[in-house]
């Protein structure tokens, strides 16, 4: 009777482990892509499966050939991208992602392997109307510059027109004066002829 006591309560712990350890396992991410690929850039994205205690993601880059690794830790619950930087052109790369748990971490996931491209491929893949966000900031400021200059070349335009027509005006109110100046001095020098041109006329 007490070894068949023991044996069920074996049996019942041994349960108890068995779900508590599959309770605590992760299952490896799913889904495993890379998008937005560039020459020194890339986004791997992933997906999980629901329920799955995650508090975080570990991602794994290395180079095709190469003993070169990088390992980047994501405390995240929600987060599902990762960036991937400072990548090489024309380069090789295999991406792992694990889940993170209080208890561990997941087997790694199926390895995502991708190339980067050249920069000569990237710009004639690249159509005519293409337009990536980098540009247009570039655009807006250029446009933004081109608009100082035009307000400044305006503001600078209106002070010398200002002053053209304040100098203007004090030369206008000082002509009158100049008039009478040169009448009465016309005036002065003619008046003393007339009569000394008299009293010859008189003599002769």
């Amino acid at each position: 009777m007490e070894k068949t006591v023991l044996s069920a309560t074996l049996l019942f712990l041994g349960c108890l482990g068995v779900s508590w350890v599959h309770a605590d396992s992760l299952s490896a991410p799913l889904n495993v892509t890379i998008k937005a690929l560039k020459v020194n850039s890339a986004v791997v994205t992933w997906d999980i499966f629901e329920g799955d205690p995650v508090i975080g993601f570990a991602i794994t880059q290395q180079k095709k050939d190469v003993r070169m690794l990088r390992f980047i830790q994501e405390v995240n619950t929600t987060t599902r991208s990762c960036a991937l930087w400072d990548l090489e052109e024309d380069t090789e790369y295999i991406v792992h992602v694990q889940s993170i748990s209080l208890s561990g971490t997941s087997p790694p996931s199926e390895p995502v392997l991708f190339r980067t491209p050249k920069e000569a491929e990237k710009l004639a893949s690249k159509s005519p109307d293409e337009v990536t966000m980098e540009e247009v900031d570039q655009r807006a400021q250029l446009r933004a510059g081109e608009l100082i200059i035009i307000v400044v070349v305006l503001i600078m335009w209106a002070g010398v027109i200002a002053l053209f027509c304040r100098q203007y005006d004090i030369i206008k109110d000082n002509e009158p004066n100049n008039n009478k100046d040169k009448a009465k001095n016309s005036s002065e020098c003619s008046t003393p002829e007339h009569p000394t041109g008299g009293l010859l006329r008189s003599k002769v």
